[in-house]
């Protein structure tokens, strides 16, 4: 059976890249994995600071499954779930290790985007099975 590691990272956008992974595993009977990389700082909820750093950790790693599980339910995706604390573009290539491919989102360049380049183009680099960028439509944008 094939499998796919589907990328998601809690923008609005997740749910045009699940919607497409669906669809596409519908098609070719494949498996689909739901991933998320959550990173510091840019995740921190409100009262991170006063935790314990193991804690805070649990706490991401509770919040982006919940928030996979909650997209995966709205759209009706039966996938397996896994989250994991670290840079998201290694993280997704560590992860996909064993999957025929990856899918995740494309997002617009902003000024950091051009300087260091963004996620999508790192995993695309790097991952070591094909890759499917899902970029948005015109009404999507």
């Amino acid at each position: 059976m094939l499998r796919y590691l589907v990328a998601l990272d809690g923008s609005p956008r997740a749910e045009m890249v699940l919607r497409m992974a669906s669809a596409l595993a519908s098609k070719q009977g494949a498996e689909l994995t739901l991933f998320r990389a959550v990173a510091l700082p840019t995740e921190l909820p409100p009262g991170a600071l006063v935790q314990a750093p193991d804690r805070l950790a649990q706490d991401l790693e509770q919040n982006a499954r919940v928030a996979l599980e909650t997209l995966a339910a709205k759209l009706g995706v039966r996938a397996s779930i896994q989250v994991v604390i670290g840079q998201p573009w290694h993280a997704i290539c560590e992860a996909a290790q064993g999957f025929d491919m990856v899918i995740i989102g494309s997002h617009g360049y902003g000024a950091w985007d051009r300087l260091l380049g963004t996620t999508a183009a790192k995993v695309v680099d790097h991952v070591n099975c094909s890759i499917l960028v899902v970029k948005p439509t015109a009404s999507e944008r």
